[in-house]
């Protein structure tokens, strides 16, 4: 019985051996089933012009500006104008106290009227030989002294009024009626806001890309949508010793006052524009520890290849070296792709 129940064992277990085997026969000249191709979306690279730009930060000042002072002393009498307001050239702001010195002004103005009519006098009688030429000469200098005394009073006077040298926007008044000022206190700024410099540095590594009257543009954060355009109007003849950089300042028109002196800004130096240039769209870009790449597509099989990628320019980026006009990259679709996966280009991505 035992024995019969052994060879019923050895016979199963030879049949599953040969069953196994008959099995590994069928199979072993069969080859697997190949992946299907996986599909992306590719562009094909072409050489383009790129636009060239250089940003850095500057600040806005005004190209006319003068904190108003008084230029001698003297008790304010009036104040002739309103904080923040426009005013124009030559309009009085303050008058101080010049009683004392139009008094002198008339004493000087008779002083002169009677040398005028002594000068005349003498004009009429010396040429008939009743005065002598030298009275002549001597009435002829003390009307010349008199006018000048009271040119001197003029400006005395003038000194007491504190004048707009230009048409802008007032600052802050620093003064109250009935104050006595010495020369230079200061009055109120005066600032006029229709032109504005920029001012900013620029590498001197780019000096050769500056140039008079190139474009700015100038972005601020108060108008974060808005991008002003400046002109070069001087580039410093010197580089900085402590920084190596070019001092450089533009002219901006200030329409509607939207911008003030002292505002930090964005200036961005248009350059020519770069010819020949390779740009994909960022999606396309693949950055890693190793450094960036792309996926290359040729002969409908994926292959990383490394770049090295430049600046950006909106949703694109600038690749300075690993690809050629006419590379097929894959732009949508890589990150599911190993190297040598076959792809099939279901979508071509369109240019802009």
């Amino acid at each position: 019985m035992i024995k019969k129940l052994l060879f019923a064992f050895i016979a199963v277990g030879l049949l599953f051996v040969a069953l196994s085997g008959w099995r590994h026969l069928r199979t072993a000249g069969a080859e697997p089933l190949p992946l299907p191709p996986m599909p992306v979306v590719a562009k094909t690279v072409q050489a383009e012009s790129i636009p060239a730009s250089l940003e850095t930060v500057g600040t806005l000042e005004a190209v006319r500006e003068v904190l108003l002072a008084p230029e001698s002393a003297g008790r304010i009498v009036a104040i002739r104008f309103t904080a923040g307001t426009q005013v124009q050239k030559g309009d009085l702001l303050v008058q101080l106290d010049d009683a004392p010195e139009r008094a002198d002004r008339e004493a000087a103005k008779a002083k002169a009227e009677f040398a005028r009519l002594q000068l005349k006098r003498s004009q009429e009688l010396a040429p008939t030989g009743a005065e002598p030429h030298a009275l002549l000469d001597q009435r002829q200098a003390e009307y010349d002294q008199a006018l000048a005394a009271v040119r001197q009073l003029d400006a005395r006077i003038a000194q007491k009024a504190v004048r707009a040298p230009f048409s802008g926007r007032i600052g802050i008044r620093r003064v109250h009626p009935g104050q006595y000022l010495n020369a230079g206190d200061p009055v109120a700024s005066l600032v006029a806001l229709d032109q504005l410099h920029v001012n900013f540095s620029v590498p001197q590594q780019e000096f050769s890309k500056l140039r008079q009257g190139q474009a700015v543009e100038v972005v601020a954060d108060a108008w974060p949508d808005r991008t002003f355009t400046a002109r070069i109007t001087a580039i410093e003849p010197m580089v900085s010793a402590e920084t190596r950089n070019i001092p450089v300042q533009a002219i901006l028109d200030n329409e509607r006052e939207a911008l003030r002196p002292g505002m930090y800004v964005a200036a961005r130096l248009v350059l020519p524009p770069e010819p020949n240039g390779i740009v994909i769209p960022a999606t396309a870009l693949q950055t890693s520890a190793s450094g960036d790449s792309v996926m290359l597509v040729k002969d409908g099989v994926a292959t990383p290849v490394p770049v090295r990628a430049g600046r950006r320019i909106g949703e694109s980026v600038v690749i300075a070296r690993g690809l050629k006009p006419g590379d097929v990259i894959v732009t949508e679709g890589q990150l599911r792709l190993q190297p040598g996966t076959r792809v099939a280009i279901a979508g071509t991505e369109k240019k802009g």
